[in-house]
């Protein structure tokens, strides 16, 4: 019973962002294409809706199909997102009768599902849905930042950091082996990327305790950064040369100091807030400059799980406990990150802050599977990714909900995407005895 309240919560909340994202927009707004990277808001709307009935209404209730027809329109292998503004979409009226006509059936399906199946054990298929809409909504808040217009979404700004002495600006995480990824056992909603648990060595390290801020992203961009081609990789360079980069995506200077464009609104770039919108050669070339470079997956995963007391890998840094509003910035509460150093009781027990929320966290790491990994429900989630040149990202951002958010939640793209909300923060080699230090 208490599975089946969190699936049907689950699903709700997630109906009611896509709605909020979908509903403040005129039907021109919805099926025009805001940027090539991205699909018009409706294809998103139906695809959710699509991929929700051939999961739940098919696939785990076992029943006819509502609208086969559309199962090739809204896949998004056969489409790629720059040809679907061409495809016979849906018309934005008819896309909300669609989906609220699935959800019905799906309701149905959840009031008399069992265990008795792999896909209905733990209510995995419902939390699976329930993260793919969630990240659709993630995606198209993205597609609120590309479009161009008067501002349609608000929301309060997040809390400032507390007051007092800050934390240090890096933490030690001590070397050793710790429990990585986890078991549908231990968490039944999590993704097949994600699986299995398994223990890995990793050497001690020193980790930047905050993502690293806008005022010391401006410090690069200062020093000739992007002028400089030693601190890129050369694919980084080329990239660099060929999409003439010279700031984090949305910003631009106006005298001596910089601004931004957020969701329809231009503000001065905040100083505190952690650097968003760079791509993984701007967030690895930083590294370079300050003297350090990006963590490793595993490493990232360390200090956000570890526990040296227990010796126990935690769902999310300050514990098991499901994210709260004191935890971290997430479920698109706020529509910008928390200025660094926020969030005190959301610390993993290293001492790092804002590792789940705020920002998604390149690292250094190639996405590939994990020993005796399995595709689970479809090779078309993750296998089909597994080693194809992603990098992986961390923690979640602002705009990522919390059902989609935990310890060991695998996140990937191509290094060259700046349209996502993505900053990073840094690491070095622990050597023996040595102190904490900045590099530069």
């Amino acid at each position: 019973m208490a599975a089946r309240r969190a699936a049907a919560s689950a699903l709700e909340l997630a109906r009611r962002r896509t709605l909020g994202l979908t509903d403040c927009l005129p039907d021109e707004e919805l099926v025009a294409q805001h940027s090539p990277l991205m699909s018009p808001l409706v294809w998103d709307l139906t695809h959710i809706g699509n991929q929700e009935e051939i999961w739940l209404v098919r696939t785990a209730g076992r029943r006819p199909a509502l609208r086969p027809e559309l199962d090739e329109l809204y896949d998004a292998f056969r489409n790629p997102r720059a040809d679907r503004p061409a495809l016979p979409l849906l018309p934005p009226a008819e896309a909300r009768r669609y989906l609220a006509t699935v959800r019905e059936r799906s309701h149905q399906v959840l009031d008399a599902a069992s265990d008795d199946r792999p896909l209905l054990a733990g209510g995995f298929v419902f939390g699976m849905v329930a993260q793919h809409e969630q990240q659709h909504d993630e995606t198209m808040l993205a597609t609120h930042q590309l479009r161009r217009g008067p501002a349609v979404l608000d929301a309060p700004d997040p809390p400032p950091a507390p007051g007092g002495a800050p934390p240090p600006p890096e933490v030690l995480v001590p070397g050793g082996p710790f429990t990585m990824g986890v078991d549908a056992r231990t968490d039944p909603w999590a993704l097949d990327n994600e699986r299995p648990a398994h223990r890995v060595e990793v050497p001690a390290f020193w980790l930047d305790t905050h993502p690293v801020s806008n005022a010391a992203f401006q410090e690069f961009v200062a020093d000739g950064g992007y002028r400089e081609p030693r601190w890129w990789t050369p694919e980084g360079w080329a990239h660099r040369q060929r999409q003439g980069l010279f700031a984090p995506l949305f910003w631009w200077a106006d005298g001596d100091r910089w601004l931004r464009r957020r969701f329809g609104r231009v503000e001065p770039v905040p100083p505190e807030e952690p650097v968003l919108h760079v791509c993984w050669y701007e967030a690895d070339a930083y590294a370079r400059w300050a003297g350090r470079r990006l963590p490793t997956e595993a490493e990232w995963e360390k200090a956000a799980r570890h526990d040296p007391a227990t010796g126990r890998s935690l769902r999310h840094p300050w514990g098991d406990a499901a994210p709260g509003p004191e935890h971290a910035n997430l479920d698109q509460r706020h529509l910008r990150p928390a200025p660094v150093g926020g969030y005190p009781a959301g610390a993993a027990p290293c001492g790092a802050r804002q590792l789940l929320g705020d920002v998604w966290e390149w690292t250094a790491s190639d996405f590939g599977p994990y020993p005796g990994f399995a595709a689970f429900p479809y090779r078309e989630y993750s296998e089909v990714f597994l080693d194809r040149g992603y990098k992986v990202l961390r923690g979640g951002s602002f705009g990522t909900a919390a059902v989609a958010c935990r310890g060991t939640f695998r996140n990937w793209d191509l290094p060259v995407r700046r349209q996502i909300f993505a900053g990073f923060r840094t690491a070095r080699s622990a050597e023996p005895d040595a102190a904490p230090h900045r590099g530069r």
